[in-house]
């Protein structure tokens, strides 16, 4: 019985929402590897019309390990990094062993990252909708409220 957090990302709003899904919707997700898409249908939170798709973009397991593109399967292994994900360097050239995740999901996933991908033909308002702040700042109305207020 798989639980996912999964963390969708809005490229046209800047947003991200996070969803938490369990069985039976869990099991699409189950053997996806980073870089493959699934219908957006498959999460009923999102509300996304057809032809939507989401992008598979990384995770993390039970332990904090994340995946790593790079490490094929399900399973966990230590591996030598010199970039992201998983390792971040001090100095240019340095090189770690750290524990990641293979780059396919199993039921030992806590965490999924997804991206959103809209059809070619979209031109309505975003998926993800902006906030009451940002949609102030975009407009420039949380500026006048700012100056009304010390006047």
């Amino acid at each position: 019985m798989p639980t996912f957090k999964i963390v969708v990302s809005d490229p046209m709003s800047g947003k991200a929402k996070q969803i938490e899904v369990k069985d039976p919707a869990a099991q699409r997700f189950i053997g996806l590897k980073i870089g493959e898409e699934i219908d957006a249908a498959a999460l009923q939170e999102l509300k996304a019309p057809q032809g939507f798709k989401l992008r598979i973009t990384g995770g993390s397991g039970i332990e904090g390990a994340p995946m790593h593109p790079g490490t094929p399967g399900q399973g966990k292994r230590y591996v030598i990094l010199r970039d992201p994900p998983g390792y971040k360097p001090r100095r240019p050239g340095e090189r770690q062993k750290k524990l990641v995740r293979g780059n396919a999901i199993s039921d030992q996933i806590v965490q999924i990252n997804a991206v959103l991908i809209y059809p070619k033909d979209y031109k309505g308002p975003p998926i993800i909708p902006l906030g009451d702040k940002e949609l102030a700042k975009l407009t420039g109305q949380g500026q006048q409220q700012a100056e009304a207020q010390q006047q």
